[in-house]
């Protein structure tokens, strides 16, 4: 993992547009390329800060990858990744992201990545956010702002800022110890919305991440087979998918 801060480091500094008023609520970068791939990326890659804690100075990092389908209909994905204050990137280049890292002996120079053709940016726009505060590139000013993370109030700056994907179905999913969390920032998201809270989010049921080997193939029956542990009559009742994974799109069907 060392070995990819460097890479993401540069790729932030060589963005071709970035939003330089330090006072704002988010900073954001557009990324063009990313040392270590061959060639364009596979679709916009976006990097900022949101602000969430004024008083310390603490903000959040996220990643931005639009999807490579239907920007306009395919969902919002937030994605968090488990762990003590984990970074996200193990799940952009080892899990669902659209490139995956190299894995070779290190020989002096940049990690080299590859297209992941299992991507889950094959079907969504995610959003991967550094998440609790101290997590990979989030921070805090004043070391009292390492017990805050407002992920729910960083959502509602992030969409003011991105307008254009309120209409997209919203989920939230998360890997480990990400899913002790992510009930808590659902609910919270639900509360907004019921309490007239703008944005308003269009958000839909929680996303279950699937175990087991070769997780993120989407051939793997594991979430399937998850599903079988859950009462026939209450899968039938769910209007919508249940998962993103490729070929579980129709099981509520």
């Amino acid at each position: 993992m060392a070995l990819l801060l460097p890479l993401i480091v540069i790729c932030i500094v060589s963005g071709v547009t970035a939003d330089a008023n330090a006072d704002a609520p988010m900073t954001r970068t557009h990324v063009a390329s990313l040392p270590g791939f061959d060639g364009a990326l596979p679709s916009r890659l976006e990097t900022g800060y949101v602000t969430v804690d004024e008083v310390n100075g603490g903000e959040l990092f996220y990643y931005l990858i639009e999807s490579e389908g239907d920007l306009g209909s395919d969902p919002v994905l937030l994605w968090l990744t488990g762990g003590d204050r984990c970074s996200v990137l193990s799940a952009l280049f080892f899990e669902i992201g659209p490139m995956k890292l190299v894995i070779e002996p290190y020989n002096g120079g940049l990690p080299r990545l590859r297209y992941h053709p299992y991507s889950w940016t094959k079907v969504a726009n995610i959003l991967f956010v550094d998440s609790p505060m101290g997590a990979g590139f989030s921070f805090s000013r004043d070391p009292n702002g390492y017990d805050v993370s407002e992920v729910s109030s960083s959502l509602q700056i992030w969409f003011d800022g991105h307008p254009e994907y309120l209409a997209n179905p919203f989920y939230v999913g998360g890997d480990s110890m990400a899913g002790r969390f992510v009930p808590f920032i659902t609910e919270k998201i639900s509360e907004d919305i019921e309490a007239a809270v703008r944005p308003t989010l269009n958000l839909k049921m929680i996303l279950e991440h699937c175990k087991g080997e070769d997780y993120d193939k989407p051939k793997n029956l594991i979430c399937r087979q998850a599903m079988a542990r859950f009462n026939e009559d209450l899968l039938i009742s769910v209007p919508f998918p249940i998962s993103m994974y490729i070929d579980a799109l129709t099981l509520s069907d």
